[in-house]
């Protein structure tokens, strides 16, 4: 028995010109995670202050306090050797990003605070000068101030050991502050 009903089959062809939800591209489709994430971190490989960090080369930790933040520090830091990690912190000086901006400065200053610091410090002048040059040569404000305090704190701690270095220092810093000022303190003229 026959209905007189007929079911038509489509052909591939057909079907391909029909909208069905498979065939249209959903808009979020443009989302696709496996093409942005974004909690993915930047493809900029880390700085090399940063890298060390990582990898636990400084050996010294940022503690989060409800006020204050402070280091704590894997030894003592008299035991610690100067060559490379004095080095290494200046570089961090650099930084911009938290918590490297803290881990180097507050590391700096606190080991130019130990017992016997100048005789340590004084041998590497020669390479401390010109990573601190480019720390006060920096286009962001708060690393040349950064870099400023570490020459505050360095020259108090090697004392006239330094004045070998000053000429290439001062230069910088003379440059830098003139940025400054022209960039925060010069009014334009009003018409």
């Amino acid at each position: 028995m026959s209905s007189g009903i007929q079911i038509k089959t489509k052909s591939a062809a057909q079907k391909s010109k029909t909208c069905s939800p498979e065939s249209q591209p959903k808009p979020s489709a443009k989302l696709n995670p496996k093409t942005i994430d974004p909690f993915h971190a930047y493809s900029q490989p880390p700085s090399p202050f940063a890298a060390t960090y990582a990898r636990g080369g400084i050996p010294c930790r940022l503690v989060h306090g409800s006020v204050k933040h402070k280091l704590q520090w894997e030894c003592p830091p008299e035991t610690v050797p100067f060559d490379p990690l004095l080095l290494t912190l200046a570089e961090g000086l650099r930084e911009t990003k938290h918590p490297y901006t803290f881990v180097s400065k507050e590391g700096f200053k606190e080991l130019l605070l130990v017992e016997g610091a100048a005789e340590k410090a004084i041998p590497l002048l020669p390479r401390l000068v010109p990573v601190l040059k480019a720390a006060l040569a920096h286009a962001d404000d708060e690393v040349f101030g950064r870099g400023l305090d570490a020459l505050v704190q360095l020259s108090a701690v090697v004392g006239p050991s330094l004045n070998d270095h000053l000429k290439l220092l001062l230069t910088n810093i003379q440059w830098t502050t003139q940025q400054f000022h022209e960039k925060h303190f010069i009014q334009h003229p009003v018409f």
